[in-house]
C-alpha cells in the first residue's frame, strides 16, 4: 500500500481515536457480551446478537486505523513554503460567479472535514488547486457544473 500523507494534526487524531477503541470501546463491548450470555440461550438472546455485531465494528475500525497509522505519512507543514499549492496549504479562493470567498486547509483525506475547512487532498477542488498559485484562475467540474474561481492567497500555517 501506498504512503497516506497526512498532517501531524490529523496523524495525533488517528492515534487518539485507535487508543480509545482500544482500551475504552473494545473492553466495555467484552464486557457487554460476557453480561449478554448470562442471559441465557444465545440463538434468541439479542443483546447478545447486538454487542457481537458492535464487536465486529469495533474490530474492523482498530484494523483500519492501524493499517492507515501505518501507511501514513506526516508531513510538516511549517517545513513548506512557496508560492505553488500543495498538501498543506491553506488557500483563499474567490467564486468568480458569485464572489463569495472561502478558504481552505488541504490535508489528508482522512482528516478531511469540509465543516472545518479541511479539504481532502483528493477532492475535485483540491486537485484543480493543486499545483497553481496567487492570481491564477481555476476551473473545477462540480456536480453543480463548471465552477470558476480565482486564488487570492496561498499560505503554509
Amino acid at each position: 500500500m501506498n504512503k497516506i500523507p497526512m498532517t501531524l494534526e490529523g496523524y495525533e487524531k488517528l492515534q487518539v481515536e485507535l487508543k480509545k477503541l482500544i482500551n475504552v470501546d473494545r473492553p466495555s463491548i467484552i464486557a457487554a457480551i460476557a453480561e449478554a450470555r448470562g442471559h441465557g440461550d444465545l440463538s434468541e438472546n439479542a443483546e447478545y446478537q447486538y454487542a457481537k455485531e458492535q464487536q465486529s465494528l469495533i474490530e474492523g475500525k482498530i484494523a483500519d486505523l492501524e493499517n492507515t497509522i501505518s501507511h501514513a505519512e506526516v508531513i510538516d507543514i511549517k517545513a513548506i513554503s512557496g508560492e505553488e499549492i500543495k498538501f498543506g496549504a491553506t488557500v483563499d479562493i474567490q467564486d468568480n460567479e458569485t464572489g463569495k470567498k472561502s478558504s481552505y486547509n488541504i490535508v489528508g483525506e482522512y482528516e478531511s472535514d469540509i465543516e472545518n475547512k479541511k479539504l481532502s487532498v483528493n477532492s475535485p477542488l483540491a486537485r484543480g488547486l493543486i499545483g497553481k498559485v496567487k492570481n491564477e484562475v481555476v476551473e473545477i467540474n462540480s456536480p453543480k457544473g463548471l465552477k470558476t474561481y480565482t486564488i487570492i492567497s496561498v499560505k503554509y500555517i
